[in-house]
């Protein structure tokens, strides 16, 4: 399949950064952004791995293999 890329994002919460890839709905956290951009990225190749090894590729290729990806931040009343 070759290289990829995944948007991730990564924001504070109750003293942990959360991170989590839109694309495969995988989720990790650690101590800083760098941690938890760490994490992720092993979450990220370990989720692939075992996604091979059960047969479920297909499922994510068109996931994993989007040109385009948009990111936009809006604001909301809460």
């Amino acid at each position: 399949m070759g290289k990829i890329q995944l948007t991730v994002i990564i924001w504070e919460e109750e003293g942990l950064y959360v991170s989590k890839c839109l694309e495969i709905e995988v989720a990790s956290c650690g101590n800083s952004p760098q941690e938890a951009l760490d994490t992720i990225h092993e979450a990220i190749n370990l989720y692939i791995e075992n996604a091979r090894a059960l047969g479920m590729m297909e499922g994510i290729e068109s996931a994993l293999q989007a040109r385009h990806t948009c990111t936009s931040m809006i604001e909301v009343e809460t």
